[in-house]
């Protein structure tokens, strides 16, 4: 029964709807917009009430990616989120990196001073023995 209301209500719909015509500039703006990225096919249909093919052929008429030639990259819009978002991680990740280089090279230097200042050698030579405090000893070393 509702479906039956729901047809009648389409049909008097169809019959008040007259034919539109859309200018050539509207069609343009619209097919740049939809090269940008900024609305969708289907926004466009909806909002003006034009079928999806009708906004295909604009496309196909209007556009400058088509009349070159051009293939134009579809991803999803979370996708394309998601990778700004990286990007902004990266970039934020790099300062954090530069910030690190930038107090390893001051801890370097303040460590070559205190060299000279001191007359005390701090670098760990790598042919050396090690120190009583470092590694196991017999103590230390669980039984089996």
């Amino acid at each position: 029964m509702a479906n039956l209301e729901k047809l009648k209500q389409h049909q008097q719909a169809k019959k008040l709807r007259t034919n539109r015509y859309f200018s050539e500039d509207f069609k343009r703006k619209k097919v740049r917009e939809i090269e940008k990225n900024l609305t969708t096919v289907t926004q466009i249909s909806r909002e003006y009430e034009v079928s999806g093919v009708a906004v295909y052929k604009w496309i196909h008429k209007y556009s400058f990616n088509m009349k070159k030639g051009v293939k134009q990259v579809v991803e999803a819009k979370s996708d394309t989120v998601k990778i700004q978002h990286l990007k902004e991680q990266i970039k934020e990740l790099e300062q954090i990196v530069g910030q690190k280089q930038i107090l390893i090279d001051f801890q370097q230097k303040m460590m070559e001073l205190a060299e000279k200042e001191l007359d005390v050698d701090f670098k760990k030579k790598f042919g050396s023995t090690p120190s009583s405090g470092s590694g196991q000893t017999e103590r230390n070393t669980p039984i089996k």
